[in-house]
């Protein structure tokens, strides 16, 4: 089976760096396979022959991440099925680039719930956002970032128990899921 795992605040400010290679040569230690990483802010995509618990790889990962580079780096891990899932309820048209921002926030599991949402505020007049398994998805126009609700999130609890990729990113890293399921 194929999964991603996706670590918070690695190499972000030139703060907390880890090597993506080191991290390639951490999964083949943990006995993962098809390894692949994806820009340099900590996306691995791996297959395992034997079926694991995602409880248990990723407290696996993330001790061998702590013992490999002395960092407490958390770690989610997501198998493809959810990554396709999130992919598929993205309209094309929410996209990443110089007009909009769309950014997919991967929550933990003690904050994966559609309640989540009220845990958010949005300014309704240029916020989009809703709640799919996992995951909450939100898009604004540019120039409005910096009057969107959604800033009012960094140094929340909620914020601390997520990691954030832009759509153009998850759409990548299905695309190499898809390829890896295939190897």
């Amino acid at each position: 089976m194929a999964y991603v795992t996706l670590l918070r605040g690695i190499n972000v400010g030139g703060n907390s760096k880890v090597s993506m290679a080191d991290l390639k040569e951490l999964f083949a230690e943990l006995g993962f396979e098809n390894i692949s990483t994806y820009i340099n802010s900590g996306n691995v995509v791996f297959t395992t022959p034997a079926k694991t618990p995602v409880a248990t790889m990723t407290e696996q990962i993330e001790a061998a991440i702590t013992k490999r580079t002395n960092l407490r780096v958390k770690v989610l891990v997501k198998d493809a099925k959810t990554i396709y899932e999130i992919q598929h309820a993205v309209s094309s048209e929410w996209v990443n680039n110089s007009d909009m921002k769309c950014d997919v926030m991967f929550l933990w599991p003690e904050y994966d719930s559609p309640d989540v949402i009220k845990d958010v505020t949005l300014n309704s007049d240029i916020d989009d956002c809703f709640y799919i398994d996992g995951a909450l998805v939100w898009k604004v126009d540019r120039p409005n970032v910096t009057r969107s609700g959604m800033l009012k999130i960094i140094g929340t609890p909620l914020y601390k128990h997520m990691t954030i990729r832009n759509i153009n990113t998850v759409r990548k890293l299905a695309t190499i899921l898809q390829e890896t399921e295939t190897q």
